[in-house]
């Protein structure tokens, strides 16, 4: 070292792992504007921006088998600017210790030179420069961090390599490319936007690829969580779907099998054909059980959610007793049923009928509006899956009427009790459900209790008044 006291150009050592000094000469202490070298070794340069901490660790790595590196520096002792041109090396102290060993030169730089080689070592855009066989030649200290060595060659940065050769194809052949495509960085594997084009190497004059490449991890990852929920979304969508037109299409058929041959058997058939009304509704029990298992298994298995007993959702107002029959003088419960399927009408007419209720239908959702504004209903039984206008699109409407027309107890019966399902049949103001295929005890159970649980004050006041005149 004391043979470089005595040199005019400006040498120093500086520890790259520790960051400081450890020697100058004098030419390099009146560069650094140091009084002495006690005063220089003193300064704390751990406060160097990331763009200097890579640069160095670049620079460590790039001499450390005896290379040197030239190129332009800027430093500001004592915050004024002094640019130099740098031959740096590594050179090792008496215990074996690599560090940095600086040789400077005065560099005649423009302004505006400086200035654009200053904003491309510290912006946080990856810059490489390729020559023409995929090797790097320069890379900028935001590059270098992100990929850890100058010798990184093109491809190697893509996690899928056969994305690279293509792009640096087009980018010498004169074409600018850009790309969205998934790296391997020392940070692990990162989205990068990526911008290839053809320039020339200004120290060679040969052909080369200028990359730029920018991290765009937090877009592209909210991008596909998004794109993920709205296909999982569209994926419940079309399952439900599915079980709601399968419930449909099996347990509307099974609806009317097992309903009238419930009606068949206990009405007066002689024993051969009772026996054959009892073999079809057991069948027909059978036939639903499966449906019934296999659309709870869709369930389970997560496809549209917790399955649900079907009137979970629902909290019945608190009824009176059911009654099984009208008394002598009452009028008789007046049931309006909304479906669009004839032989459903039919069935449900004949149990309630059958049980001294004056039950009516109507086709459609539209239909049962038209015939609920009329009012007199003590119920209305309400199918879903209708055409011109569903069951909930009736039930919000009949729910928007004022009096007591817009307040008479609505039941859905329906196939389909799913959970999601029924959470919508509440919401619309729908009071209960009655499962499809209906079963005969629990429509009649449930239509006498809503129906006494809907009656008016003017409705009970006349039957007291019946009664008291009786």
């Amino acid at each position: 070292m004391q043979s470089w006291d005595a040199l005019r150009r400006p040498i120093w050592l500086f520890d790259p792992h520790g960051l400081r000094g450890l020697y100058a000469n004098a030419a390099a202490l009146r560069l650094w504007g140091a009084d002495s070298l006690d005063e220089l070794l003193s300064r704390d340069f751990s406060k160097l921006s990331r763009a200097v901490h890579a640069r160095t660790a670049r620079l460590a790595q790039a001499t450390a088998h005896g290379e040197e590196v030239t190129e332009q520096w800027t430093f500001y002792p004592n915050g004024e600017p002094v640019t130099v041109q740098a031959t740096i090396s590594t050179c090792r102290l008496d215990d074996g210790s690599p560090v940095l060993l600086f040789e400077a030169a005065a560099a005649d730089v423009e302004a505006g030179e400086r200035r654009a080689v200053e904003a491309l070592r510290h912006t946080s855009t990856l810059i490489t420069l390729f020559d023409r066989d995929g090797r790097a030649i320069f890379a900028n200290p935001a590059a270098f961090s992100a990929y850890g060595s100058t010798e990184h060659p093109f491809e190697a940065r893509f996690a899928d390599p056969e994305r690279g050769r293509p792009m640096l194809i087009h980018a010498l052949a004169g074409e600018t490319v850009a790309e969205v495509c998934e790296t391997l960085t020392t940070s692990g594997r990162r989205w990068h936007h990526l911008d290839a084009r053809p320039v020339l190497d200004p120290v060679t004059g040969e052909a080369g690829v200028l990359l730029n490449e920018r991290d765009v991890t937090e877009r592209v990852e909210a991008e596909l969580a998004w794109a993920a929920a709205e296909q999982k979304a569209a994926m419940a969508e079309a399952r439900q779907k599915f079980l709601t037109d399968m419930s449909h299409e099996l347990r509307t058929p099974l609806n009317t099998v097992i309903g009238f041959s419930e009606l068949l058997k206990d009405d007066g058939l002689s024993p051969e054909q009772a026996q054959q009304a009892h073999r079809i509704h057991d069948a027909g029990r059978r036939l639903l059980a499966v449906v019934n298992e296999m659309i709870g298994l869709s369930e389970r298995d997560g496809w549209t959610g917790d399955a649900a007993p079907s009137s979970a959702r629902f909290e019945p107002r608190a009824a009176p007793g059911a009654r099984t029959a009208e008394a002598p003088g009452e009028r008789a419960l007046r049931v309006l049923y909304v479906d669009d399927n004839e032989s459903n009408r039919a069935l449900v007419t004949a149990i309630l009928t059958a049980h001294g209720v004056d039950c009516q239908t109507a086709d459609d959702g539209r239909q049962g509006l038209e015939a609920a504004r009329a009012g007199g209903w003590d119920l209305i039984l309400m199918d879903i899956q209708m055409p011109v206008m569903n069951g909930i699109e009736a039930t919000r409407a009949i729910r928007a009427l004022s009096g007591p027309v817009g307040a008479v107890p609505i039941v859905a019966v329906t196939a389909n009790t799913l959970t999601p399902q029924l959470q919508d049949y509440a919401e619309a103001g729908m009071d209960d459900v009655i499962p499809k295929p209906v079963d005969m005890a629990e429509l009649v159970a449930k239509v006498f209790a809503w129906s006494e649980a809907g009656r008016t004050p003017q409705d009970a006041g006349a039957e007291d008044g019946r009664a008291a005149s009786r």
